[in-house]
């Protein structure tokens, strides 16, 4: 038996999930983000909201665990994403004080201006939803290099706005997933003006005069719109919004309906939330556009249902995710 033979052997099994060490979508493991276009990176961090489910750390071996179920092209876009682009597996971000969420968060925000500085375009999947903050403070902004020191139109999905400015802190989390699309804002390296939220819904901590009102700016769109005005008016809404800019996606798993997504941290049960059809739909108003990262944030494994519906959702979105970026790179 030679070598080649058992190469060739091993060329045949690509296809079955089930074989091999899980890595994101069995892509290649390799941790130097200049081998690579497109990284996928696992954000395993949970200390960002303590007031909810907190096992989000989990989230990526989770997704690496089923995401090799996923057929390999993009039939709408007619795309490989892997012939389009190289896309490996960069391994997690290392997060050794893990329950400080102050210091994991500058650890985020280090580790993606090493990719930024690489060219290096990564797609997340999280951890909690504070994690999104220190990657737009690298990705966007001045001295940021892929979006060009242009701050990021933000494509914000959510059951939440996650800009509550009026809180000081976060049970002790300053840079929390409470807080992060408004310090992203004001420490400039978001342009409000520039952005939309899609998808809140449920009941909020005080009555709103307006549900879609934004204290700092954001474009927003509750569920209710969303299902009001129909998914191709939320298109049109969102391109004129965004207009030419950089764009960064961060999609909590919460803004879907629990019946597609009942793993999450901040389950809002009980009103309509976006069907994983309706969310992908949307992504894909968002081709041709300079995408310069996304993320997925807010799983929880330990709560997903036996077959794994969330993580499997969740592979779903990351693999638009990662489609829209190999499609514009690709020219």
């Amino acid at each position: 038996m030679s070598r080649e033979d058992i190469e060739a052997r091993k060329a045949q099994m690509q296809n079955w999930y089930w074989w091999g060490v899980p890595t994101f979508f069995k892509c290649p493991w390799n941790e130097s983000p200049e081998d690579c276009d497109i990284g996928l990176v696992g954000v395993p961090h949970s200390s960002g909201n303590g007031s909810t489910e907190r096992d989000q750390h989990l989230g990526p071996r989770s997704i690496r665990h089923v995401s090799g179920r996923l057929r390999r092209a993009h039939q709408a876009f007619r795309l490989t994403p892997w012939e389009a682009a190289i896309v490996h597996d960069l391994g997690d971000v290392p997060l050794p004080e893990a329950n400080d969420n102050e210091a994991s968060v500058a650890h985020i925000q280090d580790y993606y201006e090493v990719l930024d500085g690489a060219d290096t375009r990564p797609v997340s999947y999280g951890g909690d939803h504070a994690i999104t903050g220190p990657i737009l403070k690298a990705l966007g902004g001045e001295g940021a290099r892929i979006a060009g020191g242009r701050k990021l139109s933000l494509v914000h999905f959510d059951a939440h706005r996650d800009d509550y400015e009026h809180m000081p802190h976060w049970l002790g989390a300053k840079r929390s997933a409470a807080h992060w699309a408004a310090y992203a804002v004001r420490e400039g390296h978001v342009d409000v003006d520039r952005s939309i939220q899609i998808g809140m819904r449920g009941n909020p901590m005080k009555v709103r005069e307006d549900p879609a009102e934004s204290d700092i700016g954001y474009r927003v769109l509750p569920a209710d719109e969303v299902f009001e005005i129909g998914i191709d008016r939320t298109i049109a809404i969102m391109q004129e919004r965004i207009g030419d800019n950089p764009v960064y996606i961060s999609f909590d798993l919460d803004a879907l309906d629990p019946a597609d997504a009942p793993g999450v941290s901040n389950l809002e049960a009980g009103y309509r939330g976006l069907r994983t059809h309706e969310a992908t739909r949307i992504l894909h108003g968002l081709r041709g556009r300079n995408i310069v990262g996304a993320d997925i944030v807010c799983p929880m494994p330990t709560v997903d249902s036996p077959n794994q519906i969330t993580a499997l959702t969740g592979s779903v979105l990351m693999f638009e995710m990662l489609c829209l970026i190999a499609d514009y790179l690709q020219g």
